[in-house]
């Protein structure tokens, strides 16, 4: 939990998002009073933790507001259990969001969320706020390119990528297991996208629904722009 000084502002944080219908559900509620989101951004953002905006964490990347987090964490309907995988993991927050939703401590099926990052500079800082804040035992961080997704861990029950694709990566959805879905932006590198559900049946069988604009960071690497 925030200390003192950040409880009425994830409060009122926590109200907003609930009033606009972001925040659905008490679990994803819990989620969120429970991550110290002020753990995840940079020293000189600390006091801006828990404004609905997004941060700058340094190398051109951002933390996303926590109103897209919650849209794509409810939308996912993460449970415990799922094995999830997140392309982009930034600052380690939405991860963490994800771990307390798919491994609640105390769940007698936890299961676990693999992260990748393909910015050098980024990896140490999420490495270390995932380990400052005791997430490190639920979440494994890759320094790889996420594009071409985590063939030795698949499949996944749900995949969530934070940035932008020129299109749906086959990879990741190669990846996706029956049953699973996948939410990713795609779009131009010029912050405005649309967010994709990627749906896989019990088949294999594969759709795709346009889920609204979003704008991020692009993707890079081998299937990014």
């Amino acid at each position: 939990m925030p200390e003192d000084g950040s409880k009425k502002d994830l409060n009122n944080l926590v109200r907003r998002l609930r009033n606009n219908g972001y925040i659905k559900s008490d679990e994803m509620e819990r989620a969120f009073r429970t991550v110290p989101r002020e753990e995840f951004v940079q020293p000189d953002s600390r006091s801006h933790a828990y404004r609905d905006s997004p941060l700058p964490i340094g190398l051109g990347q951002t933390i996303s507001a926590p109103h897209m987090c919650a849209i794509m964490c409810e939308s996912l309907s993460l449970e415990p259990g799922h094995k999830v995988l997140e392309i982009g993991a930034g600052s380690g927050y939405h991860a963490a969001l994800c771990a307390e939703l798919v491994a609640p401590k105390g769940s007698k099926n936890p299961g676990h969320v693999y992260t990748i990052e393909i910015v050098d500079g980024l990896i140490r800082f999420a490495r270390d706020n995932l380990e400052r804040t005791g997430y490190d035992g639920r979440v494994t961080l890759i320094h790889s390119d996420g594009g071409v997704g985590l063939p030795d861990q698949a499949p996944f029950d749900r995949i969530l990528v934070a940035a932008a694709a020129p299109a749906v990566p086959q990879p990741l959805i190669d990846q996706l297991a029956p049953g699973g879905v996948m939410l990713i932006p795609v779009g131009s590198k010029g912050f405005f996208q649309e967010l994709m559900m990627v749906e896989k049946d019990e088949k294999g069988r594969v759709t795709q629904k346009r889920w609204g604009g979003v704008a991020f960071v692009p993707l890079t690497g081998e299937y990014g722009h």
